[in-house]
């Protein structure tokens, strides 16, 4: 029997987030990944690469796992009723429920968070609480049926650790070698702990804008404790 994945599939979703983990989930044995959308329509990534849902949220089958990515398009999905319903009414069902990157924003919206430890971007991690979290450091964090990754590449290291839970490790481990995930980053400015100063600054500066958004509708709905 196939072992269900879904991931929604969103407008402007940072593919990687999505991609990642797909790719990892995709090359285990017997697995069955859905991308999920309200409608069947392409959906286009934040950095432009057009992605294809292939169910919709009434046709979803049993999941396993539900996944969450990130991306600017997050800050719509926050006050979507109809996503928020189905990740509610998923999450009461899954074997897992999980995200990546600023997705665990949505899990929070969704109220999936409330007292639990959970993780998102570095750039958000400070929205967290506002959702009831427990804010956690680390690449990625379980608690219970709940496992949230970090950064936009934690979903690889996310989706290894999901396929160690349902599989075991020795098939996590085959997906890894299969697919040569050994990385050797050229420059060590990953985190902002590592990253220099002027580096950190620039990149702040960059996603500032999808910050500012974020910021001004969770300051209405969900004010700082």
């Amino acid at each position: 029997m196939a072992i269900r994945f879904g991931i929604l599939a969103f407008p402007d979703v940072q593919q990687l987030d999505l991609t990642g983990p797909y790719e990892i989930f995709a090359s285990a044995e017997g697995a069955e990944v859905h991308l999920v959308w309200k409608d069947l329509s392409p959906v286009r990534s934040s950095t432009g690469l057009w992605l294809q849902p292939t169910v919709t949220f009434a046709d979803c089958p049993p999941l396993e796992v539900l996944c969450i990515p990130g991306g600017s398009g997050i800050n719509a999905l926050l006050e979507d009723e109809e996503t928020l319903d189905f990740v509610r009414e998923q999450a009461t069902q899954v074997r897992y429920v999980t995200s990546v990157c600023t997705g665990s924003l949505v899990l929070g919206a969704a109220g999936v968070l409330r007292g639990r430890r959970a993780t998102t971007h570095w750039n958000a991690h400070d929205f967290l609480d506002r959702f009831g979290a427990i804010p956690a450091g680390g690449r990625v964090v379980r608690d219970g049926n709940l496992i949230t990754a970090g950064g936009v590449t934690s979903g690889i290291d996310f989706g290894l650790a999901v396929i160690a839970e349902l599989l075991g490790q020795p098939e996590a481990e085959t997906v890894q070698l299969s697919l040569e995930y050994a990385p050797e980053p050229p420059f060590h400015s990953g985190t902002p702990d590592e990253a220099s100063p002027a580096v950190l600054e620039a990149t702040r500066r960059r996603l500032a804008g999808s910050r500012a958004r974020r910021e001004e509708f969770l300051s209405r709905r969900y004010p700082p404790l």
